[in-house]
């Protein structure tokens, strides 16, 4: 009757975490939610370190999107604990008491990709079980509970030993902390929006402390009479008190009624590991699992895991003696496998965080590019305004005059790379040393054959020249860089007419030309973030010759003018 009340109990508790299931998800504007997660224009969802990335990508300088802040997850659990070892462990169903076979768990999760999140696990549990065969190992051995209590007496080899048959019982409490790793194993979808299931594996280390107790004597304090089940004729099984296993139920069914449930006796322990509270003995465990999360709504979720945690200890059901012919021979030997424990369970998941998307696991990382790869046809992917070959969805440069050649990202092509277009440029290849160019695309070198353009003096002379040094690999700023900024942006508060040119040097591999690029706009963007200077008082450029290390710094020339934005040479290769 017991064990059909705590069923039901399991059942309701099941039935009413599917009844919390939200109703169809739907954004602020109220519309249901097909996919695209999360709107990737919202910067208050980006943290202040991916800022950078973010704006670039927002000013189409940059192909992808920063990652946003995601949710953290907090989980409860309830389940079957039990343990693997020489003791046979009972469940919720056959246990003298089902409150002895349980567990509960709490649990803090994050994300840090797609696929890949740590947990931080709390675990109690309560595992106990018995052996339907009956068994004299525990003979002689020092602190064994079976010797303590009169069942087994002498010592080894002694003509005087007795070990009489006993079947071995155990209850273990487990407290159990552990940090793990957790992968989850279907979050790419290429044919589907969104995740409704998330089946994940796990592993881990952590630490546990366990006491393990025996029921080794009845109600009024005696020793149990284990003769009436050794005796008993089960079917047509002559007593034997090695018994058979056709006839095992029904034994363990006498076993569950013989014993109290009152585990009275302490098991026997370790003598060289650590004990906590004189019952406690503490172990380094290693712990793995696998598990499924189905989205009950976008704040809650229903899990479904098993996890096993290994001990590398023989003592967690309080039993480890191999059984022998006869007692006394052969001496004492242990058992083969260390014990392990399990932990069966459900629980219920929230996701907590404000500004955030929920938990990248439950996010489809293609969600973006699918959907703006496939729009209907009265939006822009279908339509090419300035006739140059590029969608208005990918066009950067969606005004191009017709006729002029573009590159892959709709802008006019500028074969020398001196910021100005092809189809405006004066001298179509300026050579490196004499750039920067002015507003026609002329060098600062004297060209006879050209236009004979003089070269640009500075008109701001309170505005002085310098060189940002970053670390070789790096394109952050440091102190010393921010220090010379500071000084420059006061300056130019104080010639408020004037600009400056930004020139970052780096023109051999690929990898240096888009670091370059990286250096001026990490300039650029702290003096218009930090500093509140206006981005169209900057002229940008890059891949100039010189320090690979460092960016220059000037006054413009008079009448020097340039773009205060260029796009990314080479976006996919940039690094910080």
């Amino acid at each position: 009757m017991s064990s059909k009340k705590y069923l039901f109990l399991s059942l309701f508790g099941l039935l009413a975490a599917f009844s919390t299931r939200a109703q169809e998800e739907t954004t602020t504007s109220g519309t249901v939610y097909r996919g695209a997660g999360y709107d990737v224009t919202d910067t208050t969802l980006i943290p202040e370190r991916r800022m950078e990335q973010q704006r670039d990508f927002l000013s189409s300088q940059y192909d992808f999107p920063s990652k946003p802040r995601n949710q953290w997850e907090l989980g409860i659990s309830f389940g079957s604990f039990n343990v693997s070892g020489d003791v046979r462990s009972k469940n919720i169903f056959t246990a003298k008491n089902p409150g002895q076979t349980v567990g509960f768990g709490v649990h803090l999760r994050k994300a840090w990709g797609y696929i890949i999140s740590t947990r931080l696990q709390f675990i109690h549990g309560t595992a106990s079980g018995f052996n339907w065969q009956p068994g004299t190992g525990y003979w002689g051995k020092s602190g064994n509970p079976w010797m303590s209590t009169g069942y087994g007496t002498g010592a080894p080899y002694s003509t005087t030993y007795s070990a009489n048959p006993v079947f071995y019982n155990y209850k273990t409490n487990i407290d159990e902390l552990s940090f793990q790793l957790v992968a989850s194993l279907n979050n790419i979808k290429f044919h589907k929006a969104r995740n409704k299931a998330s089946l994940y594996a796990l592993a881990g280390i952590g630490g546990s402390l366990y006491d393990t107790w025996v029921d080794a004597l009845n109600a009024k304090g005696a020793r149990y009479n284990f003769n009436t089940i050794l005796t008993k004729k089960y079917a047509n099984e002559s007593p034997n008190w090695w018994n058979t296993y056709r006839t095992r139920k029904q034994k363990n069914t006498d076993l569950k009624q013989l014993f109290d449930g009152k585990y009275e006796t302490r098991a026997e322990r370790h003598d060289n590991r650590p004990w906590f509270g004189k019952e406690r003995t503490y172990r380094t465990i290693l712990t793995v699992g696998l598990g499924i999360q189905f989205k009950l709504g976008r704040k809650v979720s229903l899990a479904i895991e098993d996890k096993w945690s290994y001990t590398n200890d023989d003592l967690v059901d309080g039993q480890r003696w191999q059984e022998w012919p006869q007692p006394g021979y052969g001496g004492a030997a242990m058992t083969r496998d260390f014990d392990t424990y399990n932990y069966l369970s459900i629980g219920l998941n929230l996701h907590l965080g404000g500004k955030s998307v929920e938990p990248l696991w439950w996010m489809n990382p293609l969600d973006y590019g699918y959907t703006n790869m496939h729009k209907p046809v009265s939006n822009d992917c279908s339509t090419d305004q300035d006739g140059d070959g590029v969608s208005d969805c990918f066009d950067r440069c969606p005004d191009t005059p017709a006729g002029v050649a573009v590159d892959t990202h709709g802008c006019p092509l500028d074969t020398d790379g001196d910021g100005v277009p092809d189809f405006k440029d004066k001298q179509l290849i300026t050579p490196t040393e004499c750039q920067p160019t002015d507003a026609d695309g002329i060098g600062t070198c004297p060209d006879p054959d050209c236009c004979d353009q003089p070269h640009h003096t500075p008109t701001c002379g309170d505005i002085n020249s310098g060189s940002i040094m970053f670390t070789p690999g790096s394109s952050k700023l440091n102190g010393s860089s921010v220090s010379m900024l500071n000084t420059l942006a006061n300056q130019m508060r104080q010639s408020p007419d004037c600009k400056v040119v930004v020139v970052g040097n780096g023109n051999g591999s690929k990898l240096e030309q888009q670091r370059s690029w990286d250096r001026v706009n990490a300039v650029i963007n702290y003096m218009v973030d930090n500093q509140s200077i206006d981005r169209d008082r900057f002229i940008f450029q890059y891949g100039r010759a010189g320090n690979p290390n460092s960016v220059d710094y000037r006054s413009a020339g008079d009448g020097e003018e340039g773009p205060s934005n260029m796009p990314p040479p080479f976006p996919n290769l940039r690094r910080d």
